[in-house]
C-alpha cells in the first residue's frame, strides 16, 4: 500500500514519544556539552557527525559516529556524511504505521526519536565578506535534507533547530517524552528555519548573477537583470507589538537577518514602541540622514513637523538642528518623533525633555542626555545599530503582491546641473538654502511643498490632492517667514496657479524639477515677479 494513500485507521497514536536515540550534528555548539550530558544522563545513544561527534567525545560522553551506522566513510571533505538510507530511513519511519515497524527491522535500522541539527553558517560567511568558493562551502546539503525529514515526521521525531530549544527538550525528555504538540512546534520552527536558509543562498546567488549578467551583456541587460526573478524575503519574528495601526488590528515586528535599520535598534528606555511609532521612528530617520552634516527631523504620521541641518558656527549643532526643526512647527511637533543624525546631547535632551515627544531615535545618546530624558517615564529612547544604513530598495506591499525600487537618494547630489530659468543667479547663502529645501521635501508626503531659510523649514505643505493646496498649506504654516524663505516643490507645477501662492508670499527663490507641457507659463510668473527659479530635472514623488 502507498504511504501517501494509507488508511488513516492504520496510525496509532503517538502522543508522548520517549527519546532514546538522537542525531546530533551542530556548526553553532552553543550548549552543545550541556545537552549532550543531559541526554547521557537520560540514556539516550548519541549519534554525531565530524567536529560535533569529536567536541562530544572530548567532553568525555559516548558517541557513535555517523559513519559506524551508515557503514560509509564521511567523504568529499565532508560533503557526504549524512545522505545515506541508514540515516533517512531512521528520522522518516512513521512508527505508528505497522508496515514501517516491520520494514526498518528488515533492514537493520534503528529509528531516531530527536534530532539536534543546525546549519553551516551561511549568511555569517557571506557578512564576514569571504570568497565565492568558501561562501559556497557553507552551503548546507546535508544538514537542511535532516531538518526536513524530520519535521515532516514530527509525528515520531523532534527536531531542534536552536540552542534556545535545548532546555525545553531536555526537560521533555527528563519527564519521559516529548509531547505532540512540542514536535509540531518544533516541527514549524524547523520549516522557517530551512526556508530562510534557502531564502538568504538564494538571495546570494540571484545578486552574483545578476552582477555576471550585467557585466557581461552590457547596460540594456544590466536594466533588466537588476531585480531577480524571485523576491525572497528573510525575516524573523522579533516580537508582537499591543496592536496595529489601530487597536483593532493585530501587528508585529519582524526583523531582517541582513537588516541595519530602526528594526535592529535598542530601545534604551520607556514603553514599549508601537506599530505607528516604528513607522514614524523609520519616516524620521530617513529624512534626517539625507544630510551629510548634523541634522534633525521631527515627524508626525509620516511626515515631517520640521527639518533642520545645524548652523555652521552652532556650538551644539545637533541641538540648534533639533531647536530650529521644533520652531517649524510646535503645534504639529507636539506627540512627535525626532531622529537625529548625529548623538543627542545634553542640550537638545534638556530642550526634548520639555515637549511632549513619543520617541527619540539617533545613532547615540550622550551619558548626560540620556539621564536627562529618562527622567521622562513613558518617551522611548532609540539607538540606531552601530553599522546603521539606509536600504538601497524598498518593498510595499499591495494587494496579490509587492512592488519594489531603487530608494531615492541623494547620492552624487550636484546642484551644478541644475538649469536656472527665471531670475538672477541665486547668492551662495540662496544657492545653500534651495539645496536644502530640495533635499528636505523629498521626505515630504506628495505633493509636497517645503519653504527653508537658513538651512531649515519654516513651512511645509504636504500630502494634498492639488499642488495649490499644498502651496496654501505651506505658506499659512510659515505665516511671517514665508516672506524671504526659499521653496521646493517635489514636482513639477502644473499650472502658474500655484507658484503665485508663493510669489504672493514674498518666497524669494523656487527649485523645481520642471518638465510641465505649461513650464513657460510658470517662468513667466517668476519672471514677472523677479524670481529665481531653478529647474532640477529631477522629481521626488513620495507616496
Amino acid at each position: 500500500m502507498s504511504v501517501h494513500a494509507a488508511d488513516p485507521s492504520l496510525y496509532r497514536d503517538r502522543d508522548v514519544v520517549p527519546v532514546r536515540r538522537a542525531l546530533i550534528s551542530v556548526s553553532d555548539k552553543s550548549g552543545l556539552l550541556e545537552l549532550a550530558g543531559a541526554l547521557a544522563d537520560a540514556g539516550v545513544e548519541i549519534v554525531s557527525t565530524g567536529s560535533t561527534a569529536q567536541t562530544i567525545r572530548d567532553a568525555g560522553f559516548a558517541v557513535t559516529d555517523v559513519s559506524s551506522v551508515t557503514g560509509f566513510p564521511e567523504s568529499l571533505d565532508g560533503r557526504v556524511k549524512t545522505l545515506h538510507p541508514s540515516v533517512h530511513a531512521g528520522l522518516l519511519a512513521d512508527l505508528r504505521l505497522e508496515s514501517h515497524e516491520q520494514q526498518l527491522a528488515e533492514l537493520g535500522i534503528e529509528a531516531f526519536q530527536l534530532v539536534v541539527v543546525n546549519l553551516y553558517p551561511f549568511v555569517e560567511t557571506v557578512a564576514s565578506g569571504a570568497d565565492t568558493a568558501t561562501v559556497v562551502e557553507n552551503v548546507d546539503i546535508g544538514g537542511p535534507a535532516m531538518v526536513r525529514a524530520s519535521a515532516k515526521n514530527h509525528p515520531n521525531v523532534a527536531i531542534v533547530v536552536s540552542p534556545s530549544s535545548y532546555a525545553e527538550v531536555v526537560e521533555a525528555v527528563r519527564a519521559g517524552g516529548t509531547t505532540l504538540e512540542l514536535r509540531k512546534r518544533l516541527a514549524a520552527q524547523a520549516f522557517a528555519h530551512t526556508a530562510a536558509y534557502d531564502t538568504a543562498v538564494a538571495s546570494y546567488f540571484a545578486s552574483d548573477v545578476v552582477g555576471t549578467v550585467a557585466a557581461a551583456d552590457g547596460a540594456g541587460q544590466e536594466a533588466r537583470a537588476d531585480f531577480p526573478e524571485h523576491l525572497s524575503v528573510d525575516a524573523g519574528l522579533a516580537t508582537t507589538l499591543r496592536y496595529g495601526e489601530n487597536a483593532h488590528q493585530r501587528a508585529a515586528l519582524y526583523r531582517a537577518e541582513d537588516g541595519t535599520g530602526i528594526a535592529q535598534a535598542t530601545q534604551l528606555h520607556g514603553k514599549e514602541m508601537s506599530y505607528n511609532n516604528y513607522v514614524d521612528a523609520d519616516a524620521a530617520v530617513r529624512a534626517a540622514y539625507d544630510f551629510a552634516e548634523p541634522a534633525v527631523a521631527v515627524i508626525k504620521h509620516a511626515n515631517p513637523c520640521g527639518i533642520s541641518t545645524a548652523p555652521a558656527d552652532a556650538a551644539d549643532p545637533i541641538a540648534a538642528a533639533h531647536a530650529a526643526a521644533h520652531a517649524c512647527d510646535p503645534l504639529s511637533a507636539f506627540g512627535g518623533v525626532i531622529a537625529a543624525n548625529r548623538p543627542v546631547t545634553l542640550g537638545m535632551a534638556e530642550t526634548v525633555a520639555d515637549i511632549f515627544t513619543e520617541v527619540v531615535v539617533a545613532p547615540a545618546f550622550d551619558p548626560e542626555a540620556l539621564e536627562v530624558l529618562s527622567r521622562k517615564k513613558n518617551i522611548r529612547l532609540v539607538q540606531l545599530p552601530a553599522d546603521f544604513a539606509l536600504a538601497p530598495q524598498e518593498v510595499k506591499q499591495v494587494s496579490g503582491g509587492f512592488l519594489v525600487q531603487d530608494a531615492d537618494r541623494f547620492d552624487g547630489f550636484d546642484q551644478s546641473t541644475w538649469t536656472l530659468v527665471s531670475g538672477e543667479p541665486a547668492d551662495e547663502q540662496t544657492l545653500a538654502d534651495l539645496a536644502f529645501a530640495w533635499k528636505a521635501c523629498r521626505a515630504v508626503k506628495s505633493n509636497a511643498i517645503l519653504l527653508a531659510n537658513a538651512g531649515a523649514s519654516v513651512g511645509v505643505g504636504m500630502g494634498q490632492v492639488n499642488r495649490v493646496d499644498s502651496c496654501h498649506l505651506a505658506v499659512d504654516r510659515a505665516g511671517d517667514r514665508a516672506a524671504g524663505s526659499v521653496a521646493a516643490s517635489d514636482a513639477f507645477f502644473p499650472f502658474a496657479d500655484g507658484l503665485q501662492v508663493l510669489l504672493d508670499a514674498g518666497v524669494r527663490a523656487v527649485a523645481q524639477p520642471g518638465g510641465s507641457v505649461r513650464d513657460d507659463e510658470v517662468i513667466a510668473a517668476a519672471t514677472a515677479a523677479g524670481v529665481t527659479m531653478y529647474l532640477t530635472g529631477e522629481r521626488h514623488f513620495f507616496h
